[in-house]
């Protein structure tokens, strides 16, 4: 995110090729929390950073403005009102901002799956398929911001015995709020313990970690315990496509950010997204985007395709 820290500096950050990884300021602390009453970025050409992939979860609470950022491979919209939920690993900058206010979450993945996170397991808001942008109904933008308030106030006090679990309540808190507002949204009346959404959301996370492993829809259907054609049916009702449909998605995802955002070869490229020949991998690229790697890759940066 193109948001300086609390005290003027930017995030911390690495380069891998061309792409820049963010972290936590403090790795001691679980959570950082940034408030921004007016955020100007790309107007002026003032606070312009490049794109970056964060090594970290993140939570952009905007209560107004306007502009936009990018987001993996797509350029979204800010809207007022909204949370946009970013998964680690997940690449985003602002491109333009204009008086935006609101505020960044940052935290860990250890936060998503210590003691009583466990219960609600929340983690399916953070795959690599996600970067949802839900709507925060206007009764609760207050709530909101006095929670992110208290926990930005914890976080920047000195750490002691309690700190961790006290950020890590907040956290939780603030994480069920945001899937009760998208349930809301998006399951259309549905009760929020559907049966659809609830293994949505646990293939989610499964698919989050065996992407790269595991291309075929058998191996998800057996993790989950249930026959292939009945998982497929069920992930078509809620997310709008079958089980192979979605992995190829995210395996294409990693693909598309490793393409656009760092200097590895298309073989590297392709054994990071589970694809043992890299000419295999480039014809799969092919039929998914349209293009080969290569040129994709010129496109993305700009560059002029040889005649």
């Amino acid at each position: 995110m193109s948001v300086l820290r609390a005290d003027g500096t930017a995030p911390a950050s690495e380069h891998d090729g061309r792409l820049a990884l963010d972290r936590l300021a403090d790795r001691h602390d679980p959570v950082e929390v940034v408030l921004f009453d007016v955020l100007e970025v790309g107007s002026d050409g003032d606070d312009v950073r490049r794109p970056h992939r964060h090594d970290y979860h993140e939570l952009i609470w905007t209560r107004a403005g306007s502009g936009r950022h990018l987001l993996d491979n797509r350029t979204v919209p800010v809207v007022p009102g909204t949370i946009t939920v970013i998964g680690r690993g997940q690449v985003h900058v602002f491109e333009r901002a204009e008086g935006v206010a609101g505020a960044a979450v940052r935290f860990g993945d250890e936060l998503l799956h210590e003691g009583a996170l466990d219960r609600t397991d929340p983690s399916w808001l953070f795959a690599g398929c996600g970067g949802w942008a839900v709507a925060v109904p206007e009764s609760s933008q207050a709530p909101l911001e006095a929670m992110i308030a208290t926990l930005a106030a914890e976080s920047a006090g000195p750490l002691d015995p309690r700190s961790a679990d006290l950020q890590r309540h907040l956290l939780s808190v603030l994480l069920l709020w945001i899937e009760r507002w998208y349930d809301g949204e998006h399951t259309e009346r549905r009760d929020g313990d559907d049966a659809g959404l609830a293994l949505y959301r646990r293939f989610s996370h499964l698919l989050e970690r065996d992407f790269a492993a595991h291309h075929d829809a058998a191996h998800y259907a057996d993790e989950l315990a249930l026959p292939q054609a009945a998982l497929s049916h069920a992930l078509s009702q809620v997310a709008g496509k079958p089980t192979k449909e979605l992995i190829t998605a995210r395996v294409m995802l990693e693909a598309v950010r490793l393409l656009r955002f760092t200097d590895r070869t298309i073989g590297e490229i392709a054994y990071a997204t589970g694809f043992a020949d890299p000419l295999y991998f480039s014809r799969a690229f092919k039929r998914h985007t349209g293009e080969p790697p290569t040129l994709f890759r010129d496109r993305a940066r700009g560059a002029q395709p040889a005649a």
